[in-house]
């Protein structure tokens, strides 16, 4: 019997083992997409206790309480930061097979050096504990404990960057701490607050928006802005990836009709939205910018809970149906321009593994190795078996070589033991491959492979 989450966690071969601890282990981290806060970094926020490090804003945590029939008021209600850790600290004991129990343990090992496993009855112990610890671990030590060299938030167009910019003239600060575009509020015509999201970014950019042109104006206004701060990629958030050509004119009477307060038919929002997205891809070919496409997401599913928490409350779910055809066509039209940005597709239907696979060959180019990739495995499928799954359709149908790696997409700052979790699965099916005669014993190619998968390749493919 193995010990638990030992030196050798994941890690059954000899050459799994000299792979990650002779190679990935220690390679820097590039977080490449997250959500955590810049201001806190700025701030160097200091966590008064483990609940407001661990559960706050963490829908992943929050759905596992739900799942055990916790009370609301121990998730996202009032009850005590002291009661809420306790009611999550029950649940783990049944959270066997689920990655929530192994990053749970990797955060309480490598950021407090507590090697106790969580239980109701270990709770009050390791409260104590890891309290201790937080008084002197603030944001920015546990980043630099981490390795991390370059953190990419995510930021609305309207934002100032204000803390982005603290930071880029921080000389005490090393990470690089830089914005990524994501104009989902621009695109999203159909949602509740477009006409005021609108005026919002009139005023960030100076101008009136009552066209598609001044929309554009406005947007590129926003780009150049965040070019300032050091922006290399965008991101966006689509339920589904839809694609609907229309004119101009069609556009202009969309655009004014909804500002005027007017619902839209499922066809003018979808031709509204393939524009602006159209024109945002060449805006990120023009800029050498790296478009991030998440996609395949059905949102605030329960409505109850939806209009008593809001959005990003851990109410989202795999979305299924056909995507393929929406974005063959628009990835097609932009390459038809000579317009195709660097490209990256993540799917949260991990049934989309094979189909994304085989579309990113389809529209490679000479930009960059690997220009068009298929993302890592994220949100739902970021446990051993999702991972594992995204890497072997990516190597049977791509260059895996090529690959840019993990990312946290988290809103703590503890989640980058999610890199070392990824790295102890990506060196055990290289391993594997390698101990069953798949792949030669060469040692320099699986070096340059590990590290460049690790740390290397998102270093020159975002250009940081």
């Amino acid at each position: 019997m193995k010990e638990f989450m030992g030196e050798d966690f994941l890690l059954s071969t000899e050459t799994a083992k000299k792979l990650y601890h002779g190679f990935a282990e220690n390679m820097p981290i590039v977080d490449y997409h997250c959500h955590i806060s810049p201001a806190e970094i700025a701030e160097n926020r200091v966590f008064e206790n483990i609940t407001q490090a661990w559960l706050g804003g963490d829908h992943y945590k929050w759905r596992l309480m739900r799942s055990n029939g916790v009370d609301e008021r121990f998730i996202t209600g009032d009850a005590s930061d002291r009661e809420k850790f306790q009611a999550f600290a029950e649940l783990m004991p049944k959270a066997i097979g689920n990655p929530m129990y192994h990053w749970c343990h990797l955060e309480l090992k490598r950021y407090f050096g507590c090697e106790k496993t969580l239980s109701g009855e270990t709770a009050e112990e390791i409260w104590n504990f890891c309290n201790e610890k937080l008084k002197n671990l603030p944001v920015r030590e546990i980043i630099r404990r981490s390795h991390v060299d370059v953190i990419v938030t995510t930021d609305d167009p309207v934002d100032s960057l204000s803390y982005h910019k603290q930071l880029k003239e921080d000389p005490s600060f090393a990470t690089k701490v830089l914005p990524a575009f994501r104009p989902d509020k621009a695109v999203n015509i159909e949602k509740d607050g477009f006409p005021e999201y609108m005026a919002a970014l009139e005023k960030a950019a100076g101008l009136s928006i009552d066209s598609m042109e001044n929309l554009y104006k406005a947007l590129s206004s926003r780009m150049d802005h965040f070019a300032a701060m050091g922006c290399r990629a965008s991101d966006h958030g689509i339920n589904e990836v839809a694609f609907a050509p229309a004119s101009e004119e069609e556009l202009d009477a969309i655009l004014r009709k909804r500002l005027q307060g007017g619902s839209l038919s499922q066809d003018e929002e979808r031709k509204y939205s393939s524009a602006v997205l159209l024109f945002l891809g060449r805006e990120y070919a023009r800029r050498g910018w790296v478009m991030e496409i998440h996609y395949g997401t059905s949102r605030n599913t329960n409505s109850r809970m939806f209009q008593k928490l809001g959005p990003d409350t851990g109410f989202d779910c795999i979305r299924s149906g056909d995507c393929a055809s929406g974005l063959l066509s628009f990835l097609d039209t932009l390459e038809g321009e000579g317009k195709l940005p660097k490209t990256i597709l993540f799917s949260l239907n991990p049934n989309d593994n094979a189909m994304l696979g085989s579309v990113i060959g389809c529209f490679q180019g000479t930009e960059a190795a690997g220009k068009i990739q298929h993302g890592a495995a994220w949100w739902f499928n970021d446990s051993k078996t999702g991972m594992t799954e995204q890497l072997t359709n990516l190597a049977n149908l791509s260059l895996l070589g090529n690959f840019v790696g993990m990312l946290t997409d988290s809103r703590s700052f503890l989640s980058y033991t999610r890199h070392e979790y990824f790295r102890r699965i990506l060196c055990e099916l290289l391993g594997s491959w390698v101990e069953n005669g798949e792949y030669p014993a060469d040692w320099k190619a699986l070096q340059e492979l590990t590290e460049n998968i690790c740390y290397k390749n998102a270093i020159h493919y975002f250009g940081y």
